[in-house]
């Protein structure tokens, strides 16, 4: 459960913040974001502030629930939780909406129109019931019935006629609100998507693992982290061409999206290297993962479609790490690179995790110590 405080702050609507904040709602939400490092001694630095200033507007739900996580846990925030703080509000506050901007702009364009139509069906309606009111006055006067029968059968065809109009700028603008929802739809998904690989990119690998580890955090739960490096990629690029490189990337990328579940994730981390995310499974299980991907992805060879000649055989090395409570995702993914460091040591083509990754450094000292 929330903590009181937390809840309000969660529960304000974005829009009910002005774009520009007067001086009275930024003072008492600097107030607040005061009391709120006071009371969890959070030292008051400048970042440290920007971080709980964030947490009192109380605009990004899922960065206000990591934190309510953590009161909720009573855990301190110490130097690791901070920093990895300060790096998720850095990257909040540099989110670039280019796309959204777009499809905002259009959006009120059409606003402006149906808001267009509907003055004029209202000024439309106003004089509409003037003339009905005219006819109940001639009938009144007792004028030619028949006379006032045909103005009223006339004045009943222009507003038909007008409905009728309003009906279909109504349906083009309904159109046009389609069109804009579709486009924007679209931007979002090549915003977040690579387009070499169809895997998720940087931004929307931020966003999952923000997500994954605010809910290992909620629930638990464990969440383990592979990085896939596709082993001598260089090659193909310099001795085969980059359109054969791209197509291995290819090959790999649909390894990986075959053999992962759906409530898993894979993205291109850069260059030849991929990120997959495994919610609810602890180290162990996703060495089994990793294990059933690299040997999958082993049998697969490069062959040219003229010849059948088998150009290269495609392989990979994975280091896998489990998230620890509170740490960074930077600190996450350097756990993970050194046991893909090791894995590279090994000779390619195998799974190394980072408790391999300090046993062997273990033994190692041990050597050294015996030696001496």
């Amino acid at each position: 459960m929330l903590p009181d405080s937390a809840s309000t702050l969660c529960n304000r609507e974005d829009d009910e913040i002005p774009d520009e904040m007067d001086l009275e709602y930024a003072t008492s939400t600097a107030d607040r974001a005061r009391e709120l490092m006071a009371s969890h001694a959070v030292p008051p630095t400048p970042d440290n502030f920007a971080v709980w200033f964030e947490y009192a507007l109380g605009t990004d739900q899922e960065f206000s629930r990591t934190i309510d996580i953590v009161i909720t846990n009573k855990r301190k925030f110490d130097r690791r939780i901070n920093w990895g703080l300060i790096q998720a509000v850095q990257k909040i506050q540099g989110r670039a909406p280019a796309a959204a901007s777009i499809a905002t702009e259009r959006l009120n364009n059409v606003l402006v129109q149906a808001t267009s139509y509907l003055s004029k069906a209202a000024a439309d309606n106003r004089a509409h019931a003037q003339e009905l009111g005219g006819f109940a006055s001639r009938v009144e006067k007792s004028d030619d019935p028949m006379a006032i029968i045909g103005a009223l059968a006339t004045e009943l065809s222009k507003a038909a006629f007008r409905a009728t109009q309003l009906e279909t700028q109504f349906v083009a603008t309904s159109k046009d609100l389609d069109h804009v929802r579709s486009s924007l739809k679209v931007a979002q998904h090549h915003a977040r998507t690579d387009a070499l690989t169809g895997l998720a990119n940087r931004r929307a690998l931020d966003e999952l693992l923000r997500a994954a580890q605010t809910n290992a955090m909620e629930s638990g739960d464990p969440l383990s982290v592979m990085l896939v490096d596709i082993d001598h990629f260089k090659h193909f690029n310099d001795n085969l061409g980059h359109q054969l490189g791209d197509n291995v990337l290819r090959l790999v990328a649909g390894v990986l999206k075959t053999e992962l579940r759906e409530c898993d994730f894979v993205a291109r981390y850069g260059g030849d290297e991929l990120i997959a995310g495994l919610p609810g499974a602890d180290s162990a299980t996703a060495k089994e993962v990793a294990d059933r991907i690299r040997t999958t992805i082993s049998e697969r060879n490069i062959i040219r479609r003229s010849t059948r000649e088998t150009l290269a055989k495609v392989t990979v090395s994975i280091g896998l790490a489990q998230y620890a409570f509170g740490e960074t995702v930077t600190e996450l993914f350097e756990r993970c690179d050194r046991a893909l460091y090791l894995a590279k040591q090994n000779g390619r083509n195998c799974v190394c995790t980072e408790k391999q990754q300090q046993l062997d450094e273990d033994i190692i000292v041990g050597d050294l110590t015996a030696a001496e």
